[in-house]
């Protein structure tokens, strides 16, 4: 082996403390070997979704099937050796095993001979989607109870005609001794869990779905996964730090679409005062502005609807008058005509707007004072207090919202893919735009980004001095503004018009101008300037978000600035399907380039398990490449390259006699 020059003695340190993991110059070769082989496995598959919204059987299907990526193993494995109608069903089976399994039971004639033939197809699949890692590393993926046995079927075929009775005595064991079930669902969840490599959630678990906080246990059970937070996210990670306007805002968005499950059934947090106080405040109020849009998942009868209506206009009331008085506190965010209880003539039932006066749809405010609009009443702040220390004491929440701290960020680089929810905020002249994040603190760009999000964090510390505290106030009123401020990176529009959509007929009070991003999102220029801000620099490079539906029925496309920057909000949202015309895009990068992929609505999970119905997905490759990619050429490649540069100089010290091999304090065992 041929050694470049080294600096021992400035290094001495650092070789000293790696000596004593790799002590001899065998345990340095070997590792070097080991480092070296998995540095040239191929890549693994990154999976990308946004935008989840609640909606968590969608969710769920689609992080089981992989996009589509295990239909497209499974068609590439057995092409036309399995009818059409065999690979639904095993695809089924390797998704919902536990319910396949007992629905197979109950029709299959010859159980015996269907086990046979499925583990058969299983572990075919199994050695597929294992191919591409180390041994070691599938030996963790593996389920204790059947780690050998499956170990065994993986590195043994049945087509070498010496080991062909003992895969068949293996197969045939396991179904004799009943653990037939218990295998093939061990087997299918290894698939699922080796078919994708890395999870990048980018932003707005949270939402109107039913199941947010079923989303977020499937991610603390996920293998490996990050998030990069959206408008959404940080709403909720407001009401846990204790802001009362988010507390608010995630009530009100969740009767708008009167689904309470997260809060109530996911939380456990009680409406039961808010319910009661409505129905008395507002017993002579039709609440025709504040009626829940309701599905035919979702109906609701005329009493539920006009309580669900009633508890709607409540909240959004008090959310309006906290609002306010945080924008109060704050002159510097510029959002002083967002105060807009003040701008109300409350005897002519008109409003006033940039000096333009409209009528309103109704000006029935029984818990205002005119004089003092912002103020709550003593029941509104009896509802807000227990609300509050609802939502900052409910343990669920506070186990789900670490998780987003601890796995989340604002943004995040990740094998030359920038990944951020929404957008950065720019100039009209297409340049990044300084944001005063706190009073006299102006930051743009990647910085900004960094700073926001250790002000996010800070609203979660406990201060050590009055300074500290300042701090932390402050970061909670600032989820505020991340949620609804003209030039927060989470929400970059002009204005969020939720007043003026209630209570102003006139559309034009309706409309909220995007950031200039948004129009200059697929200036390739503009994308690149963004891409060296944030130091991406590798010529395949990327900027992948989410955050605004893709409107494919007016022609729009999700690839922008020559394939530079995809977006791919999820579609997961029911509310968005019609005004879009699909449920959205994920995207999967694999070692052989990246393919969007575009999904047709989810039915539910029981049509999926009964009748193997699947998500219907249209692949669409945006960029294949050259030659496959290997770990070498990611960011973990980069650091095994690393590794393998000092290991070479710790022994390069063992043979210069700069350093003395010496015994392992824990020798191994033979």
């Amino acid at each position: 082996m041929a050694y470049k020059k080294y600096d021992l003695k400035k290094d001495e340190r650092y070789l000293q403390l790696l000596s004593q993991s790799f002590p001899t110059i065998a345990d340095a070769s070997t590792e070097i070997i080991n480092l070296e082989a998995i540095a040239n496995l191929p890549k693994g598959t990154e999976h990308f979704l946004a935008d989840i919204h609640g909606e968590y059987q969608a969710f769920q299907h689609v992080l089981k099937n992989a996009s589509g990526n295990i239909k497209r193993k499974v068609n590439e494995l057995f092409g036309d050796t399995l009818r059409s109608t065999e690979k639904r069903e095993l695809c089924t089976l390797i998704y919902y095993p536990e319910q396949k399994l007992a629905l197979v039971k109950r029709e299959e004639k010859d159980i015996k001979d269907w086990y046979h033939i499925t583990i058969y197809r299983l572990v075919e699949v199994c050695r597929d989607v294992s191919s591409k890692y180390t041994r070691s590393k599938v030996r963790k993926a593996l389920p204790v109870d059947f780690s050998y046995i499956i170990q065994e079927l993986l590195h043994e075929h049945a087509d070498d005609k010496d080991k062909t009775d003992y895969v068949s005595a293996i197969i045939s064991t396991i179904i004799s001794t009943r653990r037939a079930d218990d295998f093939i669902i061990a087997i299918c969840e290894v698939i699922q869990r080796l078919v994708i490599d890395q999870l990048h959630i980018l932003g707005d678990v949270y939402d109107r779905g039913p199941g947010a906080h079923i989303v977020m246990d499937t991610l603390k059970a996920y293998h490996t996964w990050d998030i990069t937070w959206g408008n959404h996210d940080v709403l909720w990670m407001g009401a846990y730090a204790g802001n009362d306007a988010c507390i608010c805002n995630v009530i009100r968005i969740a009767l708008r679409y009167a689904n309470m499950t997260t809060i109530e059934d996911g939380y456990g947090i009680n409406l039961i005062q808010l319910a009661t106080f409505a129905m008395d405040a507002y017993a002579d109020d039709p609440c025709e502005e504040f009626m829940p849009k309701v599905s035919k998942d979702n109906p609701l009868d005329e009493r539920s609807k006009t309580l669900t209506a009633q508890m709607h206009k409540a909240i959004s009331v008090m959310q309006f008058k906290i609002e306010s008085q945080i924008i109060s506190r704050h002159p510097e965010w510029k959002m002083d005509d967002r105060r807009l209880l003040n701008s109300i003539d409350y005897k002519k039932g008109t409003i006033k707007i940039k000096g333009k006066e409209y009528p309103m749809r109704s000006c029935n405010f029984p818990t205002i004072d005119p004089k003092n609009p912002d103020k709550l009443t003593k029941e509104e702040e009896a509802i807000i207090e227990r609300l509050h220390q609802s939502f900052t004491s409910s343990e669920k929440l506070r186990g789900h919202i670490r998780s987003l701290l601890r796995h989340g960020c604002m943004y995040n680089i990740f094998n030359h893919n920038l990944l951020y929810h929404a957008s950065i905020p720019l100039t009209k002249d297409g340049e990044l735009k300084e944001v005063e994040l706190k009073p006299g603190l102006k930051l743009k760009g990647k910085e900004l980004m960094y700073q926001t999000g250790m002000l996010i964090r800070s609203a979660f510390q406990v201060p050590t001095d009055e300074e500290g505290e300042e701090e932390r106030d402050y970061a909670i009123d600032y989820f505020l503004y991340l949620w609804c401020g003209p030039d927060s990176p989470l929400f970059d529009k002009d204005k969020m018009a939720t007043f003026e959509r209630y209570f102003i007929a006139d559309k034009e009070t309706h409309q909220e101008e995007k950031g200039y991003y948004f129009s200059m999102r697929d200036d390739e220029k503009v994308v690149d300037m963004i891409l060296d801000e944030f130091g991406v620099e590798q010529p395949n490079r990327h900027i992948i978000n989410g955050h605004v539906p893709v409107h494919v029925v007016k022609g729009e496309n999700p690839i922008k600035a020559n394939g530079k920057l995809m977006v791919i909000d999820g579609g997961f949202s029911q509310a968005y399907h019609k005004e879009t015309g699909i449920a959205g895009y994920t995207l999967v990068f694999h070692s052989r380039g990246f393919q969007l992929v575009q999904h047709e609505p989810f039915t539910s999970t029981e049509d999926a398990i009964e009748r193997g119905t699947d998500i219907v997905s249209t692949m669409q490759i945006v960029e294949m490449n050259e030659r496959r990619l290997r770990v070498e050429d990611t960011d973990k490649g980069r650091e095994l390259r690393h590794q393998i540069d000092a290991l070479k100089e710790l022994l390069y010290a063992y043979r210069s006699g700069f350093l003395t091999e010496h015994e392992r304090k824990n020798p191994p065992k033979i």
